[in-house]
């Protein structure tokens, strides 16, 4: 494992659609969102954040950062754009998505919200990487939080109306939060 002091190698692999992502100053990102994917695996992440969801922009759904499971960092938007990766966030977070199966394919399923997948140790010692990284482009960073800490809707289950499940439950129950939060150097978001 290479010293935390040393940048990770990030492979830039920007969306088709970054420059058309509302621009901001760096400065202002006090938050890192951590997420899973919820897909299988890197090349269906990179499908997903590709869909233009927003017709009026062109953009979609992506977060700046993925991890995959072998610690491979890759940028998909820069810090200088607002992704869209989570609710009432966006403006002032970077979003840093973990390869991991989660929920998928049934993500609102009642009988499939087990989150079973383990977190590699050769993606979360990226993610340390990476956020120990962030710390030194972007001084405003204080905070990080899990996408389900800020996004906690609960909708109708998809097999059954009647129950409810939570909408976002990422990074879930098997991220490392002790070890991640020992290492990073940053706060739990309150």
């Amino acid at each position: 494992m290479p010293p935390l002091n040393l940048p990770p190698d990030i492979l830039v692999q920007p969306l088709p659609y970054e420059a058309r992502l509302e621009a901001r100053d760096p400065g202002a990102i006090d938050l890192a969102v951590i997420h899973c994917t919820e897909l299988p695996d890197l090349a269906t992440a990179r499908e997903y954040g590709e869909r233009e969801l927003y017709p009026a922009s062109g953009t979609g759904n992506s977060g700046h950062y993925y991890l995959d499971r072998d610690g491979r960092i890759l940028r998909y938007v820069a810090e200088d754009r607002i992704a869209h990766h989570v609710r009432g966030y966006n403006p002032r977070s970077v979003g840093i998505e973990l390869v991991n199966t989660g929920r998928y394919p049934h993500w609102l399923d009642s009988r499939h919200q087990a989150m079973d997948e383990d977190y590699p140790p050769a993606q979360i010692q990226a993610l340390i990487a990476l956020l120990a990284d962030l710390r030194t482009r972007l001084p405003g960073l204080r905070y990080i939080a899990g996408h389900e800490d800020l996004d906690t809707a609960r909708v109708a289950a998809s097999d059954d109306a009647s129950v409810e499940v939570a909408r976002k439950r990422d990074p879930g129950p098997r991220f490392p939060w002790p070890q991640v939060l020992a290492a990073c150097g940053l706060q739990r978001l309150p």
